[in-house]
């Protein structure tokens, strides 16, 4: 499917008034959000290769040219079982940025999603505060909630959900994330 965007970096603070884009998808059949400014492509779902006592949410790796680029599940790593391979399925990949030491690392990460729905421009404004307590996934997970069309879109912290440190703890662990783990809050 190609570039989406060339710019790479993470999200920004939320601001005033400003709008901010965000690339909405779907997973067992809820809407979610990422901040536009991670997403670096969409690709097919396709020829995964899988890596052995990893945590069940991380489905394998990509050849993404030339780059070997782990592939996230993320109804799994909300506690879910796997997500079915559909016709839509897709892997839209996320750029990462750590900071260690002064130094800036960058990490290309896979996440599929079951269909890639539209960017979506919300304004600050119609972003709520994520919920307490009530979701499927854990609180922290959850930037915030944006209202559109009289519904809400769950907008996922990137930094939280596709966190470097927690997945490689886990993957040292060789367990699975816990559904119900309290927010870090």
């Amino acid at each position: 499917m190609g570039n989406l965007v060339p710019q790479a970096g993470s999200t920004p603070a939320k601001t005033g008034d400003e709008s901010r884009q965000y690339l909405t998808f779907t997973l067992g059949g809820e809407i979610f959000a990422l901040g536009i400014l991670n997403i670096k492509e969409i690709i097919e779902y396709g020829s995964l290769t899988e890596i052995p006592m990893m945590p069940g949410f991380i489905r394998g790796v990509i050849n993404l040219r030339g780059a070997v680029v782990p592939v996230i599940d993320l109804v799994a790593r909300f506690g879910g079982t796997p997500a079915a391979i559909g016709r839509r399925t897709c892997i839209v990949i996320v750029e990462m940025v750590q900071m260690s030491e002064g130094s800036e690392t960058r990490q290309d990460i896979g996440v599929v999603v079951d269909c890639v729905n539209e960017v979506l421009e919300i304004p600050a404004t119609d972003i709520e505060p994520p919920p307490a307590f009530g979701a499927k996934i854990r609180a922290d997970f959850i930037l915030g909630m944006g209202k559109v069309a009289g519904k809400f879109v769950i907008i996922l912290n990137v930094d939280r959900v596709l966190s470097l440190e927690e997945m490689t703890f886990l993957a040292d662990l060789g367990g699975s994330t816990p559904a119900a783990e309290p927010s870090a809050a």
